[in-house]
């Protein structure tokens, strides 16, 4: 395919700027289709941005002939069936992450597209974000020597006007997996999976401390690469605004790096030499050089980096330190 013909299904929030606009900002790529349940919804996004054709029916997006891949940005419940029925129709799928809800559906996701022979990309796109690749040129080139252990902290405050009744999808086990921890783990541990390979063994506890909602509101965990590096880390998602963390570091013989998940904050690399920042700002599409990574292999031009196999991976290991 010389230029791939895109359709999403679930143009929501995280499509209006994250992903959406960059299917039509990159070379050979075009944003043809989206999807909501709410009709009216649709057809506002698609006027708003510019797309010829929306639908309220997934279904109909994915068998449109006109669509040659698709995006699934819905929440994590309905990841694995619509990645069925679009391997069932022959598209690649690039599906948000999490990339389902436990390891056992991502599996059956990736033995779908296998039996298809189909790609199956994971929105783990801090892969080719300017600081995380700073972060893997460091460590790769042995700015800090031989990495000892790594690190994360992530400690957010309570969240606002919970009504129990009403909660959002995030915290609610039965559509996203699990809490928070679920939602915002995956990328932190993606990207330790990207600079130091994959984690063979991890174990943690989890805790409802606050009771505001089903899901756990903590989680600590312990883990050891196959390369024989240790990790921590601790997800709090129930404590003081003064005591609001978002931190990842990498110690080694040599010195230590320190960098964010999420906030935008320099890459800090600390050796015997001193303290140097590196200040690497995001895109605006904050998905566009991974999206773009994903069109150069769907067009014979390049390689994504991150796979149905490589996300799999980190739904295993968060499996393990939940204890299911």
């Amino acid at each position: 395919m010389e230029t791939i013909r895109w359709g999403i299904i679930g143009c929501g929030d995280v499509t209006e700027v994250k992903s959406g606009p960059a299917f039509s900002k990159i070379p050979n790529s075009k944003l043809v289709a989206v999807m909501r349940r709410d009709a009216a919804k649709a057809e506002d996004y698609a006027r708003r941005h510019n797309v010829p054709k929306w639908y309220a029916d997934a279904t109909a997006l994915i068998n449109d002939p006109e669509v040659d891949a698709v995006y699934i940005a819905t929440p994590p419940d309905s990841h694995r069936d619509y990645t069925l029925q679009v391997a069932a129709a022959g598209k690649p799928v690039y599906v948000e992450k999490p990339m389902a809800r436990t390891y056992a559906e991502c599996q059956e996701m990736i033995a779908a597209c296998e039996e298809a022979q189909l790609p199956l990309f994971v929105a783990f796109y801090r892969r080719c974000l300017p600081s995380f690749l700073k972060v893997k040129e460091l460590v790769d080139t042995g700015a800090i020597g031989e990495v000892r252990f790594v690190n994360i902290q992530l400690y957010h405050p309570l969240q606002n006007n919970l009504e129990k009744e009403n909660l959002p999808w995030r915290v609610q086990p039965e559509i996203a997996g699990g809490g928070l921890f679920f939602d915002l783990a995956p990328h932190q541990l993606d990207i330790l999976d990207y600079i130091l390979g994959p984690i063979a063994t991890a174990s943690g506890q989890t805790a409802n401390q606050a009771g505001l909602y089903p899901a756990e509101d903590i989680v600590t965990a312990q883990f050891r690469f196959q390369s024989g590096v240790l990790g921590s880390g601790t997800w709090s998602f129930t404590v003081a605004e003064t005591q609001r963390t978002d931190q990842m570091e990498i110690i080694g013989s040599k010195g230590k790096i320190t960098f964010a998940a999420f906030d935008k904050v320099p890459v800090q690399l600390e050796t015997a030499e001193g303290i140097k920042k590196f200040d690497l700002p995001p895109p605006t599409h904050i998905q566009q050089p991974f999206i773009q990574t994903i069109v150069e292999q769907l067009t014979g031009q390049g390689e994504c980096p991150s796979t149905g196999v490589t996300a799999a991976r980190t739904a295993w290991v968060m499996d393990q330190i939940v204890g299911r």
